[in-house]
């Protein structure tokens, strides 16, 4: 049942954290019929997570549901097995069938964490393409030129710069355009980059006869760093399943300059105290330091509830603000026929995702053992008992057991 919207709801709705609608008039118009509308979101399985840059997009699709829409996860898991061949992407590597899934299925228990899942449909990229044949591939391609292609503002700038473009580059925007067909989609959201891959999906579903789907575009998170939008990538993001001590330290990490846009972004603080805040930031009358415990609050209060938030904000305070060590050390224990080293057990404990990210931290200067920085990756047992080991910023450890 569709729910009657008010003059709130609406700005809410297609004002509050949104780049561009095209077309703003015709939404309005979908939104009055009161008829349900499908509300297609795509994604990638060549990465398994979601970060507060995604959450952008799905908090609106969020708002869109409890109105009474429907949402069509689209699952990429026809592309994610052809990569990209130019190897201009990083994140978009060939994979088997068996990691497709395995990343889907991560991605999607993290993305109902922000959306309904029992509104939402889930549909796999090969329920139609794995059909395709060459004849409907030509088909699809005949549709545009290469002029409009080269428009696009990547394959622009790489082309009036001599670097290639593979022609599988070119058929993604038609492959994307292609899923709105298939499940006729009425909007299509995407960060403000997927604009034209939007717009191509508008244009193929007039030319077969549907009517064209509307796009939503939300504005690029910028990450941590202060200055590239958010991606795991360039490892300046906010992962929502990490935990609740890591997502508050990192959300105080930000600079100053960004915490009105996360406020706008990814939180459910009103228009009106954000427009104090930002007053208060501008005449320096309020110390930037207490929004953005705020801000910390209401993101860790999202992902894993209201006393998780106020534990990590304690945590914060008592570690980094005070400097004390954390009453938790994860513990890593040693014993005289013990040669793991120093960044197998740090994996093997949590504190590192993988040995190579270990191997990083240490050539950053990132790890200390009681308060000296190391750089070499130490046999566990060369470590005296009771030391502390600080990996990054924010985790800690403590060894244990005998030496």
């Amino acid at each position: 049942m569709i729910k009657n919207m008010t003059a709130h709801d609406l700005k809410w709705l297609l004002k509050r954290g949104v780049a561009e609608v095209i077309v703003e008039s015709e939404l309005l118009k979908l939104l009055e019929s009161g008829k349900p509308l499908r509300l297609k979101q795509g994604f990638d399985p060549s990465c398994p997570d979601i970060h507060l840059g995604h959450v952008v997009g799905l908090r609106k699709l969020s708002q869109f549901q409890k109105l009474g829409h429907r949402v069509v996860l689209i699952v990429g898991d026809w592309t994610a097995q052809i990569g990209d061949p130019s190897g201009v992407s990083a994140t978009r590597s060939m994979l088997s069938a068996e990691e497709v899934q395995a990343n889907a299925q991560t991605y999607m228990d993290q993305f109902f964490k922000v959306v309904d899942k029992d509104k939402t449909e889930v549909r796999w990229q090969s329920e139609w393409f794995g059909k395709f044949g060459l004849e409907d591939v030509i088909k699809l391609t005949s549709k545009f030129t290469v002029a409009q292609f080269l428009a696009r503002e990547d394959f622009a700038k790489r082309y009036s710069t001599g670097r290639p473009i593979a022609i599988t580059e070119l058929l993604y925007p038609l492959l994307q355009a292609y899923d709105s067909v298939a499940i006729e989609a009425d909007v299509e959201f995407g960060g403000t980059d997927q604009k034209f891959n939007c717009l191509v999906g508008r244009e193929l579903q007039q030319m077969r006869g549907q009517r064209p789907q509307q796009v939503f575009l939300v504005p690029l998170l910028i990450g941590t760093d202060g200055s590239q939008k958010m991606s795991k990538s360039l490892g300046n993001y906010i992962g929502i399943d990490e935990p609740p001590n890591e997502i508050y330290g990192k959300v105080m990490s930000i600079p100053d300059s960004l915490i009105i846009d996360y406020l706008e972004l990814v939180t459910d603080v009103p228009d009106k105290e954000i427009a104090d805040f930002k007053e208060q930031m501008a005449n320096q009358s309020i110390n930037p330091m207490v929004i953005k415990k705020r801000l910390a609050q209401e993101i860790v209060t999202q992902f894993h509830g209201a006393p998780a938030a106020s534990e990590a904000e304690e945590h914060f305070t008592k570690v980094f603000q005070r400097g004390e060590m954390p009453e938790e050390l994860v513990p890593l224990k040693t014993s005289a026929g013990n040669k793991s080293t120093l960044t197998a057990e740090l994996t093997e404990a949590g504190l590192t995702k993988s040995r190579s990210e270990a191997r990083r931290l240490l050539a950053q200067g990132a790890i200390e053992i009681d308060g000296k920085t190391v750089t070499e990756d130490l046999e566990i047992t060369q470590i005296k008992k009771g030391s502390i080991i600080k990996v990054g910023k924010r985790r800690f450890a403590q060894i244990a057991g005998n030496n």
